[in-house]
C-alpha cells in the first residue's frame, strides 16, 4: 500500500534550507519516492499561515518511506534544516 510523505515548512534561512532540499530530493528518489508536490503555489483553506512550503512525496509503501527518513544520507541532509533553517513537520500517511 502506498505511503505519502507530507511535509510542512516555514523556511527561515533560505541558503541552509536549499542545501537540505538539493540533497533530499535525490535521496527521496533513491528510496523509491516520487514528488507529487514540492513547493509551488498554495492556498490555506483552514488553519494558520505559519507554514509556507509544502511537499508531498509518494512511496511504494510505508517501510520505504521510513527507510528513507531513517537513512544516514537523509539524516546528513537534514542537518542543514535542523540547524535553525526552518520549522518543519513531517508526517507519513498510508494511502487507501
Amino acid at each position: 500500500m502506498v505511503a505519502y510523505w507530507i511535509a510542512r515548512a516555514k523556511v527561515v534561512d533560505e541558503k541552509s534550507y536549499k542545501k537540505y532540499a538539493d540533497k533530499a530530493g535525490g535521496i527521496v528518489e533513491k528510496y523509491g519516492g516520487s514528488f507529487l508536490a514540492r513547493g509551488g503555489d498554495y492556498k490555506i483553506m483552514e488553519g494558520t499561515d505559519h507554514y509556507t512550503r509544502f511537499v508531498i512525496a509518494e512511496f511504494p509503501n510505508m517501510q520505504m518511506a521510513n527507510d528513507c527518513f531513517n537513512s544516514d544520507e537523509y539524516k546528513n541532509a537534514a542537518v542543514h534544516r535542523r540547524n535553525g533553517a526552518g520549522d518543519v513537520e513531517i508526517i507519513f500517511v498510508e494511502g487507501s
